[in-house]
């Protein structure tokens, strides 16, 4: 049988076909707390606050981790003065945390849904003069509708894995278009590079991972200064990050140091902080006492675990912690940022699964600044118990840590260099207005 090319009209026309099932999903979504009930019709295109005057540029990432990352970005876009900010992104932790990290004057809104009717609705209102995308947001009807009104767009910071590529090679004559309408591309690593030009994106450069530029997470230093004052004298360490799954081995990784670490805290940070009472669930599985920061501020000390089901505090605990397992390496999700704890000079422990940061991982590994584990209990307690029994080889792993952080900070002036020509062009003809 001849395999169908999914062209963009024909993906238009199946969205289309699909939206009574669609409708289903996003209310699902919404049932299960995955969507934003007071802001619903944003994901429909209409818009959730009134456009002002003058250009607008529009910044596009997918969830916590993209929208971080392009925060110095942003900060750079509201620094020219002339232009307002949008920033959309798909995830209601996300608007969460945007909320509280977004510089004064760039305002957020949820993405709309890849249907045609929900984009244009989205452009009709927005009109912007200039368009950023991260990473690997690929919808075709947003981008492809972007593109159509001669909006000039520019990805930045682009992933793209080799199960992406092999996926996307399906659908070539789809891919194909939206990446060669990029006006330029920045590709986080040279592998991206290659797999981005073999579907079709031109003029490709790698200036470097903007996660490189990030600033340290915030933390509350009132806060911090409470929560070190709670678990003074006690031997600590952190789970960061986890996903499902992650938690039991975290738990049984605590029972097999507690005996020779009296007064042991485990910290625990989920991931989704709806995960909360799942995550406390494994501790107590097995006979290990925990809290949980939404229902206790500071931890016990009768608590074993604290699973800290909170948004938008990881910084205070990397910074409580001096030993850090990065969480979604244990399982088969790819890792987080391990330069969130590298810049808070942690002694850093990520396991297999680091395939989503892979070229950062084998930096920061190959600078001293993280060590590898197995993904089984065994392999993580043995690290763990290693580190908290010698204070000198955490302090190098947290300075080496650090400093291969710092190394790459010019990242962001190299990317903005690339970047600014577009906006200029695109505002200082003022289009959009």
């Amino acid at each position: 049988m001849t395999a169908v090319a999914v062209t963009p009209g024909l993906y238009r026309g199946l969205v289309t076909a699909a939206g009574p099932l669609i409708g289903l999903y996003l209310r699902r979504r919404l049932a299960h707390g995955k969507e934003d009930p007071a802001r619903f019709r944003e994901r429909l295109g209409h818009p959730g606050i009134v456009r002002g005057p003058g250009p607008v540029v529009w910044v596009h990432a997918a969830s916590v981790g993209e929208a971080v990352s392009v925060l110095p970005l942003i900060e750079r876009l509201s620094g020219l003065g002339r232009v307002s900010v949008l920033m959309t992104t798909g995830t209601v932790t996300s608007a969460r945390l945007m909320a509280e990290r977004l510089p004064a004057g760039a305002r957020h809104q949820y993405v709309p849904i890849d249907r045609a009717d929900a984009v244009r609705r989205f452009l009709d209102h927005w009109r912007p003069a200039a368009a950023l995308w991260t990473e690997s947001e690929f919808w075709p009807n947003l981008l492809g509708e972007t593109l159509a009104r001669g909006i000039p767009c520019v990805l930045v910071n682009a992933r793209l894995s080799a199960r992406s590529l092999a996926r996307w090679r399906r659908a070539r004559a789809l891919i194909a278009p939206l990446l060669a309408g990029f006006t330029v591309t920045l590709a986080a690593d040279e592998a991206t590079a290659r797999r981005l030009t073999a579907l079709g994106a031109r003029r490709v450069a790698v200036l470097g991972n903007l996660k490189w530029a990030a600033a340290p997470l915030p933390a509350d230093p009132p806060t911090l200064a409470a929560l070190a004052e709670a678990t003074s004298g006690r031997p600590l360490w952190l789970a960061a990050s986890t996903h499902a799954g992650e938690e039991a081995a975290v738990a049984r990784v605590h029972a097999a140091l507690a005996p020779a670490h009296p007064g042991l805290l485990t910290l625990v940070v989920p991931r989704h902080p709806e995960r909360g009472a799942e995550a406390a669930a494994a501790f107590a599985a097995q006979g290990i006492a925990v809290a949980r920061r939404t229902q206790e501020a500071l931890p016990p000390a009768v608590a074993a675990a604290y699973v800290a089901d909170t948004l938008g505090e990881l910084g205070l605990f990397y910074r409580l912690a001096p030993i850090a397992l990065v969480g979604g390496s244990l399982v088969p999700h790819g890792g987080h940022n391990p330069l969130e704890p590298a810049r808070l000079g942690a002694a850093i422990l990520a396991g297999p699964h680091m395939a989503n940061f892979a070229a950062i991982t084998e930096r920061l590994e190959a600078a001293g600044g993280l060590l590898r584990v197995a993904a089984d209990a065994e392999a993580v307690a043995a690290a763990v118990a290693a580190l908290l029994a010698d204070e000198g080889r955490r302090a190098a792993l947290g300075e080496a840590a650090r400093q291969a952080a710092e190394a790459e900070a010019g990242v962001l002036d190299a990317v903005w260099a690339a970047v600014a020509p577009v906006i200029e062009a695109a505002v200082g003809g003022g289009a959009g207005a």
